[in-house]
């Protein structure tokens, strides 16, 4: 990477190759845009977009502050470098756009992070580890109990105590002690049941 920086900087380069191609592209769009000049003391402009990037998007007008590197896009002030409509208001006047790349682009700058040298690592098997001072000792509390039904860990309060039943109550008299076969009414609601439907 250190000597891509430095064929780069040796072919006349000043900024990376992203930021050239992106200038490529902000140039090329913002030869569709119109410029209104608010005040050229203060470097502010209205740029007007003639065509649309989003087909469905009608064509916008973004306020542009030189002085302070600000657009309405917002492009400029994130990324530190110009957008499409910086470039048109630069062209509009007559400004080098290039001096509001921010120098973090620079080739110079980027061959900063890679002129140090990393040295060769050796063998993974000659590495000498340090024994543990410490163990490790997992908690039981945040094991999974993989079986069974889980067990629900909220906090139960008066809501939660279920009324006392008396058991299962017949299907047929509604009283405890026996079920709806053994009910001792049920030849007596059976019979009620079958002359209703006679009559």
């Amino acid at each position: 990477m250190s000597q891509q920086q430095v064929n780069q900087m040796e072919a006349g380069h000043v900024f990376v190759e992203g930021i050239r191609d992106a200038m490529v592209v902000n140039r090329r769009m913002a030869r569709s845009m119109t410029v209104e000049v608010y005040s050229r003391h203060n470097e502010t402009f209205r740029v007007t977009e003639t065509i649309s990037c989003h087909p469905c998007i009608p064509p916008r007008s973004y306020g542009v502050d030189l002085r302070n590197r600000q657009c309405d896009c917002r492009r400029f002030q994130t990324l530190h470098f110009p957008c499409a409509h910086v470039v048109a208001a630069c062209a509009k006047v007559g400004l080098n756009v290039e001096q509001f790349i921010d120098e973090v682009y620079t080739i110079e700058r980027t061959l900063r992070v890679w002129e140090n040298e990393f040295p060769v690592l050796p063998d993974l098997s000659t590495w000498e580890v340090p024994p543990t001072t410490f163990e490790l000792v997992p908690d039981i509390r945040l094991r999974r109990n993989l079986k069974g039904r889980p067990q629900s860990s909220r906090i139960c309060n008066e809501m939660d105590i279920r009324e006392k039943s008396d058991g299962n109550l017949c299907g047929v008299c509604r009283l405890p002690g026996h079920n709806r076969s053994k009910c001792p009414l049920r030849n007596y609601h059976v019979g009620q049941s079958s002359q209703s439907s006679r009559n």
